[in-house]
């Protein structure tokens, strides 16, 4: 624990991380109390609707938050950010206050969460090597990937018990405090989050051009990334389609177990990033990186042991286990790799590409699944995430940390020609 003691203790950085934190488990809680409107208004017709509001405006967001975050104070960005969508989020309680919530009310706020998603899930990681030393980043990358695994169980079910105590608007006035308390926090980081080649600037140096062209030959980038693409799609298929449907039809306990295995994949979350962030696993590597996603490809295969609860269960938390230190690595050698004043972009690019690959899963998924074939939707599964884990395996020499002798580094100064 002491590695994340020294971490929580540099101040600027744990504020941030529990601001972070704050406002993630309120947006968990968001998309239930937003369904559970839409489905007293419209029934079920609409939440379809309200799943492409939520999560196609992304991609869009993606692309026009990363210049900003290298353009701009990271602080200011968070915390306007954060205001804003607390009155937006607020606005379905005040309209409920005021007589009733408009029928596309819930949509517009879906839409505007979909669009500014990635100015946390960017300026976060962004800023992170701005506040701690190179040998903490691996601490680092756990607390968020910590706060992401909690915040996924603990926002969901704290909303579907409040929602029936106080209602679907009051758990959104909770969620709009969370984005308050969230400002609040960045606005006592002390230490500056400027662009890094603004801050050269202003401290009379002269900062070194880069590209994200650059970003494009780093062969450790590139593999990674696509390997975390296609791991993604498997991981798409497991917690939107198959666990669903092994729930209902092998194990037979319905929701009750849906949410167990849940809570196994979160737990796996938990313990895999504390234990990566600890640092006893060794730095990030690209050969850990592939170790570790080839392991969760076995564990995918678990799923074939239905109807025994307790095997499936087993496999639920060892690709938990197994994802939170590959994405922790992964982080880590992004932040090493990819040149500060790049970090925005990059963050924003790269983290929509790999989430915009999940949906493709339940796709995958569910004509396998319509037919009862759940052996080829395992295999499915295990090949998404364990051809790519073995290339990242066996194709990068040494401790992994950098490519292959035929890659090249990323360079600090962008090629003109």
């Amino acid at each position: 624990m002491n590695a994340y003691w020294r971490v929580l203790r540099s101040g600027d950085f744990g504020r941030l991380w529990l601001g972070a934190s704050v406002s993630l488990l309120g947006d968990g809680m968001t998309f239930l109390a937003l369904a559970w409107l839409v489905l007293d208004e419209g029934g079920t017709g609409r939440l379809g609707l309200l799943g492409v509001c939520f999560t196609a405006p992304v991609v869009v967001g993606g692309l026009l938050v990363g210049p900003l975050l290298d353009r701009f104070d990271k602080r200011t960005l968070l915390i306007a950010d954060s205001v804003f969508r607390a009155a937006c989020v607020a606005s379905v309680p005040l309209a409920a206050a005021a007589g009733g919530v408009p029928v596309w009310l819930p949509f517009l706020v879906a839409v505007v969460y979909g669009l500014l998603k990635m100015v946390p899930l960017a300026g976060f990681p962004a800023a992170i090597p701005q506040l701690v030393g190179d040998r903490d980043l691996d601490t680092a990358n756990a607390l968020e990937s910590l706060s992401f695994s909690v915040a996924t169980v603990v926002g969901p079910a704290a909303a579907g018990v409040l929602v029936g105590a106080i209602g679907a608007p009051q758990v959104l006035l909770l969620d709009a405090a969370s984005y308050l308390v969230f400002a609040a926090l960045v606005a006592t980081v002390r230490r500056p989050l400027s662009p890094p080649s603004r801050a050269g600037r202003q401290a009379g140096k002269q900062a070194p051009k880069a590209s994200l062209k650059g970003v494009a030959r780093d062969r450790v980038i590139i593999s990674t990334t696509v390997a975390f693409m296609l791991f993604n799609i498997a991981d798409g298929m497991l917690i939107l389609v198959v666990g669903p449907w092994l729930a209902k039809n092998e194990l037979h306990g319905g929701a009750p177990v849906l949410g167990a295995l849940t809570a196994a994949l979160a737990a796996g979350e938990v313990l895999g990033a504390a234990v990566a962030g600890g640092g006893r696993l060794g730095p990030a590597s690209v050969r850990l990186i592939g170790l570790a996603q080839t392991g969760a490809a076995l564990a995918f295969l678990a799923v074939l042991g239905a109807p025994l609860e307790l095997v499936v269960g087993a496999g639920f938390f060892a690709v938990g286990l197994l994802t939170a230190p590959m994405t922790v690595w992964a982080q880590s050698l992004r932040m090493r790799r990819i040149p500060p004043e790049l970090h925005g972009r990059a963050f924003a690019g790269l983290r929509t590409l790999m989430t915009g690959t999940a949906p493709l899963g339940a796709v995958i998924a569910a004509p396998l699944l319509s037919g009862g074939n759940l052996t080829a939707a395992a295999v499915t599964m295990a090949c998404c995430a364990g051809l790519p884990g073995l290339y990242l395996l066996l194709s990068f020499t040494g401790d992994g940390s950098a490519p292959a002798a035929a890659a090249e580094p990323v360079p600090e100064r962008a090629d003109t020609g």
